[in-house]
């Protein structure tokens, strides 16, 4: 007889398989195959090859899913059958295991595929941090941050590309801008964007009071050259001035450096990571228009809410989450209320879980 553990387990993947149909629809991969297959019988296709081998990669990935899908819909009826026959050979018990074992790890394998199915999410991603108000206080928690970030890159084998970086005047970090390559890093990273909040006794207080710091972080997708968004050179603020940091005398003595203030909106972008003025300048320019993108993508996903009547704090422009260190060590997100109390690895990289729980949450306004 198969034991009563074993039981709630197949039901528990039951549910979660359920679930998972609601996130990965069938029917709209389907047509989405049959409309890139469409493509790929025009002969004038690989007029552009760049294009083409995107789209003909893309139609095999989403046909190689819908296979692996499939597959999955049969592993439960090979579940039902060792369940039955288990009655009567208790030798089969250990092949339902098997069995369960195997459907789990690739409903959590399609799950994170299915949350992970955003235009962009398997870009590259830029990742910007801002200290809030506060000086010192603020620009250490920046530095904390990117720790925090460049850790998480570590551990997945993810690539970390400086852009921009200017240190405190006495601690810390007053901005920063990197590139982190991989898998999905943009996918992942998105829902980071957002407030951070600090709660501590601070290290630059002699009297050891409890201070709050906020820093600000911006996450955007690297956009692929083809991608249209639409920016007027008149609207621009284009500033030159001398790199700092490492990069030898020659970067000090010209002012290689770019910083590109967008006048309708107030985006800043600064780069100074490379040798050549234009290059900083056309770098910008990329990343200015990764951060227009995001913009309209987070002005969506607000709307989204408001129709479905959330309230305002949830939205990204708030306070998204908090990381408590005094009087008890606590790291929470406001907005799906994901919580933990190892808050140090939180700040060595162990973000994973917030990650997961920022998926589900904001799957419903995608």
């Amino acid at each position: 007889m198969i034991e009563y553990e074993i039981k709630v387990k197949i039901s528990e993947l039951r549910e979660s398989f359920e679930n998972l149909k609601e996130l990965f629809d069938v029917q709209k991969v389907k047509k989405e195959i049959h409309k890139l297959d469409k493509e790929m019988m025009d002969p004038t296709l690989w007029d552009d090859p760049q294009r083409a081998q995107k789209i003909s990669k893309r139609a095999q990935d989403l046909k190689n899913e819908l296979l692996e899908f499939n597959k999955l819909e049969s592993d439960f009826e090979d579940l039902e059958i060792a369940v039955e026959l288990s009655d009567e050979d208790q030798g089969m018990t250990n092949q339902v295991d098997e069995i369960l074992k195997d459907i789990e790890k690739k409903i959590s394998v399609f799950n994170m595929k299915a949350l992970l199915s955003g235009e962009y999410d398997d870009a590259n991603a830029f990742l910007t941090i801002h200290p809030g108000a506060g000086g010192t206080e603020s620009q250490d928690w920046t530095s904390m941050l990117f720790r925090m970030y460049t850790r998480w890159a570590d551990k997945n084998n993810f690539k970390i590309e400086t852009i921009d970086f200017q240190e405190g005047d006495e601690a810390g970090i007053k901005n920063v801008t990197i590139k982190i390559s991989g898998e999905y890093v943009y996918g992942k990273l998105r829902y980071e964007s957002g407030v951070h909040r600090l709660v501590r006794i601070s290290p630059f207080d002699s009297n050891a009071r409890r201070h709050t710091s906020f820093a600000s972080v911006s996450v955007m997708p690297e956009l692929d050259e083809d991608v249209e968004i639409e920016i007027n050179m008149e609207e621009l603020k284009i500033d030159t001035y001398r790199s700092g940091g490492a990069g030898g005398q020659h970067v000090n003595k010209t002012d290689s450096a770019v910083r590109i203030t967008h006048l309708p909106t107030g985006i800043v972008v600064a780069v100074q990571n490379e040798r050549s003025q234009h290059q900083n300048k056309a770098n910008a320019l990329k990343i200015l228009k990764s951060k227009l993108y995001e913009l309209e993508q987070q002005k969506n996903i607000e709307e989204r809410m408001k129709i479905r009547g959330e309230v305002k704090d949830i939205s990204w422009g708030n306070q998204i989450r908090s990381y408590v260190l005094y009087p008890y060590t606590m790291v929470k997100d406001h907005r799906t209320g994901y919580e933990t109390s190892n808050a140090q690895a939180v700040l060595d990289g162990e973000i994973d879980g917030f990650i997961e729980e920022e998926l589900l949450f904001f799957a419903k306004y995608k």
